[in-house]
């Protein structure tokens, strides 16, 4: 079993991703740990399968959105988690802020049948669960311009997510991307090509250190 008390490090790391109560967070993410661990067992969901990664690899690399766009924390506002796969950066998100609207969207059914799962299990009234390609929503009505952000964590270079994406994004919303920073230099001169059009800027975070010693991150926005 899981023990709580193993990861109070990870409190300050929620504190400056401005959750509010970061020990009924984490208690929460403990009944993911099991959930996540278990259906893990039947059906390959994560390559993460011991407790420190899930902590400092899922949940932190999930919430650190929130450290440097603040207004994840405080707004209604409507997110898209493109490539959700086991349900992160989307369940992490959903469980720490409420107020967000977030519709978690993946092609492959063994993966959204679980965050589902997870949803209901973790009674999480604030996540929506698509399974479907991303590229093929705006196709659907109700789909175009829907979400304030449309995020993504570990799916696709950023070139294709904007093309792929962008229609599904508000006129004033924002893309914002969890990347390292190797990737964000492989990577920032294509989709600003894609994008000049658009008059999109594409900016960068400062880079951070996951806890745990487990790499470097960046995000990619415009």
């Amino acid at each position: 079993m899981p023990n709580i008390n193993a990861h109070f490090e990870l409190e300050p790391f929620c504190v400056q991703c401005h959750i509010a109560d970061p020990g009924v967070f984490i208690e929460k993410c403990l009944n993911l740990y099991t959930l996540l661990t278990a259906a893990n067992q039947d059906v390959n969901l994560t390559r993460i399968e011991d407790e420190p990664a899930f902590w400092d690899r899922h949940i932190a690399d999930s919430i650190a959105i929130a450290r440097f766009f603040p207004e994840l924390a405080t707004d209604s506002l409507t997110l898209a988690d493109i490539g959700c796969g086991a349900g992160f950066p989307a369940i992490p998100l959903a469980l720490a802020f409420p107020q967000l609207k977030i519709t978690a969207i993946d092609s492959i059914a063994k993966k959204t049948r679980f965050v589902e799962l997870a949803a209901e299990k973790l009674e999480i009234r604030n996540l929506e669960v698509v399974t479907a390609r991303s590229k093929e929503l705006p196709h659907k009505p109700g789909w175009c311009e829907r979400f304030d952000v449309v995020s993504a964590r570990a799916v696709a270079d950023a070139r294709s997510l904007f093309r792929e994406n962008r229609q599904l994004l508000k006129k004033n919303g924002k893309f914002i991307f969890y990347k390292t920073p190797d990737q964000i230099a492989a990577e920032i001169e294509e989709v600003g090509k894609a994008s000049a059009k658009y008059g999109l800027k594409w900016r960068t975070t400062s880079v951070f250190e996951l806890p745990g010693g487990s790499g470097q991150r960046q995000f990619l926005f415009a």
